[in-house]
């Protein structure tokens, strides 16, 4: 073989290997393409760890009121939510949301355990409820899938309002809620959206004059 034969060998070679091993980190660091039948990871309403079993112990700590229902007359509800059933974090109850959240007006609270104003404004939401008795419903809504940890800072902060477990964030998608913690998002009788307020509020009064009249309830 000619010195020129040689060389081309060598090069084809070395190209060859190059060519292999970029091929292999590319697949090794790719991620699913759009309309790729290859599995890419997926956000969970909830962590494998929070078992039934393993909840029992953060649902009695917390000791959370039931998430509301459908009232005597079921009612469509809001038509962003329809179609969508989250658990009620206090019991393991599924919820329906749009008929669950019909024929009242409801203060939703956007939230999750590691956020520091949402555990500042948790306890307003609390007073803000205790004050308006039925004449609102206020729901938080855990936007984390560690459902554990949600019930355990309800129960250090001693906050009883009813929790939706939402791991996925389904209802922030659903209500084109801007992607900020604390949020709270207003929904007149009918299911209309009277106020989305993107903000963290700080005390009770707070959120009664930014609420109250987008919903014609008095205080």
């Amino acid at each position: 073989m000619s010195r020129s034969a040689r060389w081309t060998a060598v090069v084809l070679i070395v190209f060859v290997a190059l060519a292999v091993a970029l091929w292999r980190e590319i697949g090794t660091d790719r991620t699913a393409a759009p309309g790729s039948t290859e599995e890419a990871p997926t956000a969970r309403d909830h962590r494998d760890a929070d078992t039934p079993a393993a909840l029992q112990g953060p649902r009695a700590a917390a000791g959370l009121p039931p998430c509301p229902g459908p009232g005597p007359n079921p009612q469509p509800g809001p038509p962003a939510l329809r179609g969508i059933t989250l658990e009620c974090a206090g019991d393991g109850e599924l919820v329906d949301l749009a008929p669950a959240l019909a024929g009242r007006p409801v203060v939703l609270n956007l939230w999750a355990y590691w956020c520091g104003p949402c555990t500042d404004e948790l306890p307003a939401m609390a007073e803000y409820q205790r004050r308006m008795g039925t004449a609102v419903s206020v729901v938080t809504v855990h936007q984390d899938e560690n459902e554990s940890a949600g019930l355990m800072r309800m129960a250090e902060l001693g906050v009883h309002l009813p929790m939706l477990q939402d791991g996925r964030r389904l209802v922030a998608a659903a209500l084109k809620v801007p992607n900020v913690m604390p949020a709270t998002v207003v929904l007149r009788a009918d299911g209309s959206v009277a106020e989305i307020l993107p903000r963290p509020f700080a005390h009770a009064d707070d959120i009664a004059a930014a609420v109250n009249p987008s919903i014609g309830v008095p205080g």
